[in-house]
């Protein structure tokens, strides 16, 4: 280990300067004289090592925001002399704690630290400290916009209409065996366009009755009844769908009904087979459109300010 020889002010600098004297460069430059300067400026003599770096002290910011002589800082000083005052009595301790919920925070525990069992650092004190969020039920899956999700743990405030337009637009029907592609999205404003009539609640509930599958997927009828747990957590997602737009906690019957019924009319982009049959005469009356994803996401949120506008109008 190298030992340091320390010098007062003016033998430092007089180091300093015949330091500099040496490692000087002629180069006509004066950058490079100023770099020269600049670092004999940070250095030091160490044994066995001549002139050394200088690491520059770590800068501690002052506190600013708040005036020295002030109110607040009168207050907290009164406050800290008070609680030197307890602590110097040795009547309590104020320790660590954390509460049945995993919140940590700052407890005053009114007896002796070392007679609180560690099982139980509660007893003889009171939680009064920080808060932190629960944790969330598994894991967060990214939106389109950017943001968070957790389908096993869905909130309303993290409903964003625009990341449903765009997955569901995206998305195709019947696990995408279709002769050409026709979206979720399309889907769902084909229907919401023709229940228009049945009121604007019910035709907001048609555009939105396959919102959850933007953060679970479409996943097939035949399929869907046998995954364990879809269908559970599909209902958690649409029921945080339904609180952030205003929607019922049931789907309306006629919406249910339209979606058994345009089956029929997607009929014409399935290969044919003979269970199309059930559906024979049972048409919803709409149109496939084939839209690509960007029309079909247009569309959907389309309808959907008009379906919003027509109820901030008060209009049934």
């Amino acid at each position: 280990m190298p030992t340091v020889i320390t010098f007062s002010q003016k033998q430092y600098n007089d180091i300093g300067k015949q330091h500099r004297q040496d490692i000087m460069v002629p180069s006509g430059n004066a950058l490079d004289a100023k770099r020269n300067e600049d670092s004999a400026d940070r250095q030091i003599m160490v044994e066995g090592f001549g002139v050394l770096p200088v690491v520059p002290p770590k800068y501690v910011a002052a506190n600013d925001n708040v005036p020295r002589d002030s109110a607040l800082t009168r207050h907290v000083e009164r406050e800290m002399r008070s609680l030197r005052e307890v602590v110097e009595n040795d009547s309590g301790k104020w320790t660590l704690m954390r509460d049945g919920q995993g919140r940590v925070g700052v407890g005053w525990s009114a007896v002796p630290a070392n007679s609180i069992p560690k099982s139980n650092p509660f007893e003889g004190g009171q939680y009064i400290g920080l808060s932190r969020p629960a944790p969330r039920t598994g894991d967060f899956m990214q939106t389109a916009t950017g943001r968070k999700f957790w389908a096993l743990d869905p909130r309303a405030d993290e409903v964003f209409i625009e990341d449903i337009a765009h997955s569901l637009s995206l998305q195709c029907r019947y696990a995408g065996h279709c002769l050409r592609f026709y979206s979720v999205a399309e889907h769902s404003v084909l229907m919401a366009r023709k229940l228009r009539w049945e009121g604007v609640d019910v035709a907001l509930y048609a555009l939105l009755h396959d919102a959850a599958e933007a953060y679970t997927v479409d996943v097939p009828r035949p399929l869907k009844r046998h995954l364990v747990g879809y269908k559970e957590a599909e209902a958690k997602v649409m029921a945080a769908i339904a609180e952030r737009f205003g929607l019922a906690a049931e789907m309306p019957a006629v919406v249910h009904d339209a979606d058994n019924r345009i089956i029929a009319d997607e009929l014409v982009n399935l290969v044919p087979m003979e269970w199309h049959a059930r559906y024979a005469g049972q048409q919803l009356g709409v149109e496939l459109k084939y839209w690509s994803p960007e029309k079909a996401r247009e569309e959907f949120m389309a309808t959907f300010d008009a379906l919003m506008d027509c109820r901030a109008r008060g209009m049934a």
